[in-house]
């Protein structure tokens, strides 16, 4: 009971850091920071911040690196991270922190359907799992797509509260929706390059058992692509100065939303898996409207809010099936290990009795841990 609640209580705490993450990104943007700077200190700081995990916890136990798995690293570096966070900022800066939150649930979705081709997943359609994976997969794309192209009128308007920083930055939130299409398009493309990075991931994770080796050496590889990246496209120093506020962003992001998210994360799949871990996706899209509409004055529009509620009823679709399609798996796994323990025996012994007389026992399938000879 200790451990679920303590893994529920660390999901939510990973879920607000998100949350946050959304909230004061979106806030340093709309005062003037440019999306592509932003990407390049996230990295350097989550680099940082985790390197001295992977040196002290791994030094022993690191395996052998190969020019393979360093190169499958740097995809993870290039999809996980750096296309990934390109697309994303630019993304929230051009649309709001609830329309941002709610495409994040598009990642099952589009892992399902990369995986699918590429052998790690079957698509199942003859049973009721594989059917309620396909169908909530096509509910996610097109909840997102309504959520993208339709806009429709406030369904909740603006809060009298708000934070004062954010009205001192000159940028109304909801003007963001001047451009509806160009945001969600780019949040979507991030979800489809986080879910490619899941699949590379996955195949290193088998191959390089040192997951905390591989996430530094993955965030320096996007450190040093950042950076070049945005060097190109923002030559001028100035807009690289951090004040205050743009300082507590960067390390913000790079440190509660990289390197704490993942070590909290990692944990919850060890002790709940990674389903349970999943399930907490919908509350970042609750969380986010709530902050965003309360501290930014952001409205909420019919769009959204039918979108949203589409995409999270896909996605519990898509898991109600993933979770069918694993407890029918564990049984049958379970089914032939009970088979194999299960041998037929057949004794036939005789043992002398009190009268010097034979007799004769005979036992018939008995389970072999009960046999005693």
């Amino acid at each position: 009971m200790g451990e679920d609640l303590l893994a529920f209580v660390v999901m939510v705490i990973v879920q607000l850091g998100f949350a946050g993450m959304l909230i004061i990104t979106k806030l340093v943007m709309d005062g003037g920071m440019n999306p592509f700077v932003q990407c390049a200190y996230r990295p350097i700081f989550a680099t940082i911040s985790i390197a001295p995990f992977a040196f002290f916890l791994e030094r022993k136990t690191r395996p052998k690196m190969t020019r393979s798995i360093l190169f499958q690293i740097f995809l993870c570096s290039v999809f996980g991270i750096t296309a990934n966070q390109y697309a994303y900022f630019i993304g929230l800066n051009n649309s709001t922190p609830t329309v941002a939150s709610a495409l994040d649930n598009l990642i099952p979705a589009f892992t399902f359907l990369i995986a699918v081709p590429l052998g790690v997943e079957k698509l199942g359609l003859r049973s009721i799992a594989g059917q309620a994976k396909f169908g909530g997969t096509i509910i996610c794309v097109g909840g997102a797509m309504l959520l993208s192209l339709y806009h429709g009128k406030v369904v909740i308007g603006q809060l009298g509260f708000h934070w004062k920083y954010a009205e001192s930055t000159g940028k109304d939130v909801n003007s963001a929706h001047s451009n509806f299409f160009l945001g969600p398009f780019l949040l979507i493309m991030a979800s489809l390059t986080y879910a490619i990075w899941l699949i590379i991931q996955g195949r290193v994770s088998e191959k390089y058992v040192a997951p905390y080796t591989c996430i530094t050496l993955i965030c320096l590889m996007a450190s040093i692509e950042s950076v070049i990246i945005g060097f190109c496209v923002v030559p001028k120093l100035s807009e690289w100065t951090l004040n205050p506020i743009r300082a507590i962003s960067v390390v913000y992001n790079g440190v509660v939303c990289t390197s704490f998210a993942y070590f909290l994360s990692s944990w919850c799949i060890e002790k709940k898996g990674p389903l349970y871990v999943s399930m907490f996706n919908p509350l970042l899209l609750v969380i986010s409207a709530f902050l965003s509409w309360t501290l930014l004055r952001e409205k909420l529009y019919l769009g959204v809010v039918v979108g949203s509620i589409i995409v999270v009823a896909g996605l519990y679709g898509f898991l109600w099936g993933q979770k069918m399609e694993t407890s029918a798996e564990d049984i049958e796994v379970n089914k032939e290990k009970k088979q194999s323990t299960n041998l037929q025996v057949d004794l036939e012994l005789q043992l002398p009795n009190s009268n010097g007389h034979l007799i004769e026992l005979k036992q018939i399938s008995s389970e072999a841990k009960d046999v005693e000879l």
